[in-house]
């Protein structure tokens, strides 16, 4: 292939359009800053949702997006948008999506198999790992340390008594899910001196877990260990996983840190857990439903850490997706495999 026709149809600073034609020379990037809302924050896909285009600014974008053989990012994050382009332009064959997660978008636009098949859908999988791994260790440090009762006690201005702690290089975790985030986290933890059991669908090595068990192993593993991170993409085989019944089971006082997907935690039983003190603290960057409602008890419970979906935000995150998408782009001029295609069967 000669060359591949690119359109932007999300937020990316023209600094990074740049970037990317270094990369890939072949690439013809065509952009519109005019025709995409502005930025909130770095790294912001989505831009000011109060930004609307005219008529024929409208018009415009769309002609722009038929015209591509290639996307960087789904049109408004939206899985409609998506729909409306693949339908639209017979000459589309690979979009990029910025999110991780991005199988869902491609979901969500309830493509024929046929469509499935003529389009490739990649993700920005692998770019995020890092800080949500950061985070799961935070969590997992801060269940360890007591950091409820340590801000109760400064918000009381108590001078607590001295308690033993439990130190993380003497705890059992569960990673549930090894793909690059599991991995990641493992990584971290297993250098912290934990016992890092991973728990995945399939058997694999990965960095810093002593051993691996299949998914229907979680409930008795769940009983011996002193914490569980969730990095588990959202599929139908994923949904609750972590369940009622399995809250049932853990270690009385479990920390649970959730970087993967809301919808994969029974979030009503973990309230519960979390109220009796089954499970003694949560930290949670995901939920079934975001933003996270105003009446959900989550908020005001003192033993979890609410994070706003944003552990895998950081200074350099767009400017990795930015390099990704160059490398697939290189793959497939060249006739490569590419990076984190997005399974149509599963869609993660």
């Amino acid at each position: 292939m000669a060359g591949l026709r690119v359109f932007v149809p999300t937020p990316l600073p023209e600094s990074l359009c740049e970037l990317i034609e270094q990369l890939e020379p072949r690439v013809e990037l065509i952009r519109d800053q005019l025709l995409l809302p502005p930025q909130l924050y770095a790294g912001d896909h989505q831009g000011d949702k109060a930004f609307r285009r005219t008529p024929p600014e409208q018009e415009k974008y769309e002609r722009l997006i038929d015209s591509a053989e290639s996307l960087y990012g789904v049109p408004g994050q939206s899985g409609e948008e998506l729909r409306r382009a693949v339908r639209s332009n017979p000459r589309l064959r690979w979009v990029h999506t910025t999110p991780a997660g991005g199988g869902s978008q491609v979901k969500a636009a309830r493509l024929t198999s046929e469509e499935l098949q003529r389009v490739t859908f990649t993700t920005s999988g692998g770019v995020h790992a890092e800080p949500l791994a950061e985070f799961a260790v935070f969590g997992v440090l801060a269940g360890s340390q007591g950091l409820p009762q340590l801000l109760k006690d400064q918000r009381g201005q108590v001078w607590g008594a001295r308690r033993p702690v439990p130190l993380v290089s003497n705890q059992r975790v569960a990673v549930v899910g090894l793909g690059g985030i599991g991995r990641a986290v493992a990584r971290k933890l297993s250098a912290l001196g934990a016992d890092v059991v991973g728990v995945h669908r399939r058997e694999v090595h990965a960095e810093g877990v002593s051993r691996t068990l299949p998914p229907d192993r979680l409930g008795a593993l769940l009983r011996d260990v002193d914490a569980v991170v969730l990095c588990l993409p959202f599929t139908e085989s994923t949904r609750h996983m972590l369940s009622r019944e399995l809250f049932e089971q853990v270690k009385e006082g479990i920390t649970v840190v959730n970087v993967g997907r809301g919808s994969t935690v029974d979030e009503e039983a973990m309230i519960d857990a979390l109220t009796d003190g089954r499970v003694g603290f949560a930290a949670l960057d995901v939920f079934e439903q975001e933003p996270l409602p105003t009446d959900s008890p989550l908020w005001n419970l003192p033993n979890v850490v609410v994070s706003p979906h944003n552990a895998g935000t950081y200074e350099e995150e767009e400017r990795k997706i930015a390099e990704l998408f160059a490398e697939n782009a290189r793959r497939l001029l060249d006739g490569e495999p590419l990076l984190n295609v997005v399974d149509t069967v599963e869609f993660y």
